[in-house]
């Protein structure tokens, strides 16, 4: 029975289509993940698709225009992406619009039921 550890499971390359997320491992394989593993990518233009970074040496990818981070340990375990609550989602789109300091707190209905 061999037990060595593989630690060469670092990305050497990224192809990103409109329906999966395809990295080439440097010990050769080849994995691949549904799009829709990340709410992020799937609603991303493909420009900004396109658009990423390695993380480190390889141990994921960052596309810093829709602030999102897939690592290589998440798409080896199955590990797809949740969706926020719809309430962090909403104050992080008016931030970004600019009607929201990113310094200012907002009074969501959360905030107000637990001041009661």
């Amino acid at each position: 029975m061999n037990t060595a550890v593989r630690t060469d499971s670092y990305i050497q390359e990224v192809c990103v289509t409109k329906d999966e997320i395809t990295v080439y491992l440097a010990d050769g394989r080849v994995v691949s993940v549904p799009l829709a593993w990340s709410w992020r990518l799937s609603e991303a233009t493909p420009a900004q698709r396109a658009n990423f970074r390695l993380i480190g040496t390889g141990q994921g990818i960052h596309w810093p225009e829709i602030d999102e981070d897939v690592s290589i340990e998440g798409m080896l375990h199955g590990e797809p992406a949740r969706r926020p609550k719809s309430g962090h989602v909403a104050i992080k789109v008016r931030r970004e619009r600019g009607q929201v300091s990113p310094n200012k707190s907002l009074n969501t209905d959360a905030q107000k039921a637990r001041a009661g």
